[in-house]
């Protein structure tokens, strides 16, 4: 039993669910073997985490996000080019994870009709982390931009690494550098149309007048149009 004394709940709960998640998924089943398993009562549970599962299995991957950023504070950022810092940190939040099978399970989960919207903001908060920690200053249509992009190369990164069995995920980093590369020539010619008279004047307009949300305000996605 997982002594809940010195610690919240909800973080009892997160490390009492991750043995049973491996074998019975983010479900009803492991949430009350976690709850036994901390020795607290139903209704502390609920109120703890009043979705159960889902709530933890969402914990479970800002947690994740977070170990990604304290990884990042011992990598020389400052020396390497911005593809590079990319894949560095996007390889530091796969290996914040503590088994891939918490991962594929949780993928299930997010990957239900009722779930997906959840599972796509948790994926966007990823994003935002590895772009903040890179230092992103955008405020008008490209922090959205920077954003969705990376959202892919991270989400199809993450399936590919899933299934990977290469020594030191060697194929995953190859598959990342494909992805970012992708990346690259999509951004070389997105400047080079921002150089025509007519349309780069049109993407500028459109670009400038999205505001990026408030730092108070991460999650109040998509931000606002600026109408003055």
């Amino acid at each position: 039993m997982i002594d809940p004394s010195e610690q919240p709940l909800k973080t009892c709960l997160l490390q009492a669910i991750t043995p049973h998640v491996i074998f019975d998924g983010w479900g009803p089943e492991s949430f009350a073997m976690a709850i036994a398993d901390c020795g607290a009562s139903l209704e502390d549970a609920n109120a703890a985490c009043p979705r159960g599962a889902i709530d933890l299995a969402a914990e479970f991957h800002r947690l994740g996000d977070q170990q990604m950023l304290d990884a990042a504070k011992d990598l020389p950022l400052s020396e390497m080019r911005i593809r590079e810092r990319v894949a560095a940190l996007v390889l530091a939040r796969l290996d914040a994870v503590q088994d891939k099978e918490l991962v594929r399970r949780g993928s299930s989960l997010f990957a239900l009709p009722n779930h997906a919207t959840e599972g796509a903001g948790l994926i966007w908060g990823t994003a935002d982390a590895i772009w903040t920690a890179l230092g992103d200053t955008s405020q008008d249509g490209n922090w959205y931009s920077k954003r969705a992009v990376l959202s892919g190369v991270y989400g199809s990164t993450v399936l590919f690494w899933l299934g990977d069995e290469s020594e030191d995920i060697l194929a995953t980093r190859e598959f990342l550098d494909r992805r970012i590369e992708n990346v690259m020539q999509f951004e070389k010619a997105k400047a080079a149309a921002q150089k025509l008279p007519i349309f780069g004047a049109l993407i500028s307009n459109v670009m400038s007048g999205i505001k990026a949300p408030g730092t108070t305000t991460r999650d109040d996605l998509p931000g606002s149009i600026n109408r003055t």
